[in-house]
Order: structure tokens, then C-alpha cells, then sequence
């Protein structure tokens, strides 16, 4: 098994502060995490309002759990204005934390004007984020890039190569799409940064995402095609729950020693 970094995702502690949610993943087992910097979402670092004092804050207690900080998800309508601009600091903190990849999706653009503007948005997003080293992961979520094999095209009209590629999230190409990301993975494999380890019961527009292991994906199958590419990217662990919403902390912190069992004893993921 090659030697990815594992991450734990603070979104199953999304509804908990950022201590909580760090502490969270470490008492699980975690040694490697990503962050939420979603604004509405799971807003663990709130891009708008974050200080500098309050990043140093969260370096030191990452330092004092053990966790190393890989990625930050910081999603945003990158077709406005200020989608952009929300994302481009989320770049700013990425660099401070010493990530290494910015994850997003493409935002909800339906018109030709919208379309247009995302692509120059990402664009120059991309070229900040290649001159302080860091990568973009844009997401297989939303409108414009539900699948991968969707995605390509859209990839290459950004033409960054060196700087964005795929974050795949398996769950929401069949929530979205009701694709099978067993075969759609394979559009992702050659420009694959960041790998949303994300199960799923349901089809297409069910919201059930539980512990990696314990839905219907054939998460097993998945993991053997990016070994098999020689993926050597991140894989970063998601619980998102059910319609019902998140429980109580114990629920989450629950789900997320389930994760880790799950990644331990069924994938044979080990860190």
C-alpha cells in the first residue's frame, strides 16, 4: 500500500468549534487533517473574519495534538466577486498553516456571463496559489463539475496543470450525478491532487454519508485504481450523516473512531 497521507476531515464534527473538532480527530487517531474554511457550511476557520493571532492560536494547537495540518476546504461561488476574493484568502491562510492544497468546487455559474467569470476567477486564483506552492483540488460537487469526466474539459479550458486538478469525492458523483464513481474515477486518475475518501447509501439526491466502509460504495475497488495510477496525494476521511443532520459531539466523535477502525481493519490504511 503506497504511503498516502490519511486525513481526518473536521466536517463530522462540522456543527463543533475548531478545538473540539481537532481534538476530536486526534482522540481518534488521526494524525493528518483537513479543515473546513466553508462559509455556511462547516466554517471551522471563518475566511471573512479570521486574525492572524487566532491562525497562531491554531498552529500551536494543532502542534500540542500531534495533527498536521494538509489540506483546508474553502469552497466558495467562484463565479463572483466575492467568491473570489474569499477564496483567494483562503490561499492566505492555507499558506500560514503550512498546507499544502486548497480544496473547492466551481460554485453554481448557470449563465454564459457566470461561466466566463469563474473561469478568469480560478484562473488568477491558480496563479496565486502556484507562487506560494500550493495546489487547488477542485471538487467533483455541484452543477458544473458533478463527475470527473464532466470535469476534464473544464480543467483543461483553466489550463493550470501544474497547480489545480481533481479533489473526488465519490459520494457526491452519485449524489449529483447518479453516476457510478467506480468508473468515473478513472477521468480523474491522471489529474487526481486530493481524494475524498466519502461513502454514501442512496442514489442521486439521497443525503446519507456515513462512516467510509459502512455505505454502498465499493470504496475497496476505488482505493485499488488510484494505487493502481500511482496516486500519491492525500486521502482525506468525510462523515457527513443523514438528512436527520449531525449528532451530539459523542455521535460524531463516534463516527469518527468508526472512520478509523473502518480504515484500519477493511482498507488496510495505516499511518
Amino acid at each position: 500500500m503506497p504511503n498516502n497521507l490519511i486525513l481526518g476531515s473536521t466536517i463530522v464534527f462540522a456543527p463543533h468549534p475548531i478545538d473540539a473538532a481537532l481534538e476530536g480527530l486526534a482522540d481518534a487517531g488521526y494524525r493528518n487533517c483537513e479543515i473546513g474554511a466553508v462559509k455556511g457550511w462547516f466554517e471551522h476557520i471563518d475566511p471573512d473574519t479570521v486574525t492572524d493571532a487566532e491562525l497562531n492560536r491554531i498552529q500551536t494547537k494543532l502542534a500540542d495534538l500531534g495533527l498536521n495540518p494538509v489540506s483546508i476546504a474553502g469552497h466558495t461561488q467562484l463565479q463572483t466577486d466575492e467568491g473570489k476574493e474569499r477564496l483567494g484568502r483562503v490561499i492566505d491562510i492555507a499558506e500560514v498553516l503550512g498546507m499544502s492544497i486548497v480544496n473547492t468546487f466551481t460554485g453554481d455559474a448557470k449563465t454564459d456571463a457566470e461561466h466566463d467569470a469563474y473561469f478568469a476567477n480560478v484562473t488568477e486564483l491558480c496563479d496565486k496559489a502556484a507562487g506560494k506552492g500550493l495546489k487547488i483540488g477542485m471538487e467533483t460537487d455541484s452543477n458544473m463539475l458533478p463527475t470527473a469526466r464532466i470535469g476534464v474539459d473544464i480543467l483543461a479550458r483553466i489550463d493550470r496543470p501544474g497547480t489545480i486538478g481533481f479533489n473526488y469525492d465519490p459520494g457526491n458523483v452519485i449524489y449529483y450525478a447518479g453516476a457510478d464513481p467506480v468508473e468515473d474515477i478513472d477521468y480523474a486518475l491522471p489529474q487526481l491532487i486530493h481524494f475524498h475518501f466519502k461513502d454514501k447509501i442512496g442514489g442521486k439526491g439521497v443525503f446519507n454519508f456515513p462512516p467510509p466502509g459502512d455505505g454502498e460504495i465499493d470504496m475497496a475497488a476505488l482505493l485499488a485504481k488510484v494505487n493502481a495510477a500511482g496516486y500519491e496525494g492525500p486521502i482525506s476521511a468525510e462523515v457527513e450523516f443523514d438528512d436527520k443532520g449531525w449528532p451530539d459531539y459523542d455521535g460524531c466523535l463516534t463516527a469518527a473512531k468508526r472512520t478509523v477502525a473502518n480504515l484500519h481493519e477493511k482498507f488496510g490504511l495505516t499511518w
